[in-house]
């Protein structure tokens, strides 16, 4: 006789798929947002906790993909807002030089 029992086995209605039991993240409550709203509305302090919580381990992941997106949502806007400043540099510089040369 053998010692080793064999575990049971689960079984599946045909036709479905097996899927491996998925651990769901806790959600986050209204307080959490509006702390993460107020951190996010102090400078410096918003793109360091986004950094952290894009990056950390152990972060809640709608917390982790919120930081993500807010990042590359930042990105994007500091590219715009550089490409509207180089515009409006170069098209004050062309007034001046436009000035210098009536004078």
């Amino acid at each position: 006789m053998n010692d080793y029992q064999e575990p049971e086995q689960q079984q599946t209605p045909v036709g479905q798929p097996i899927r491996p039991p998925v651990e769901e993240a806790p959600v986050l409550s209204l307080m959490d947002w509006v702390v993460v709203f107020i951190l996010l509305s102090l400078p410096i302090v918003n793109i360091i906790m986004l950094i952290i919580w894009a990056v950390g381990d152990k972060v809640n992941p709608n917390k982790k993909n919120f930081a993500i997106a807010a990042l590359i949502f930042t990105a994007i806007s500091i590219v715009f807002f550089v490409a509207f400043l180089g515009r409006m540099i170069g098209s004050i510089l062309t007034v001046m030089e436009q000035f210098a040369v009536n004078i």
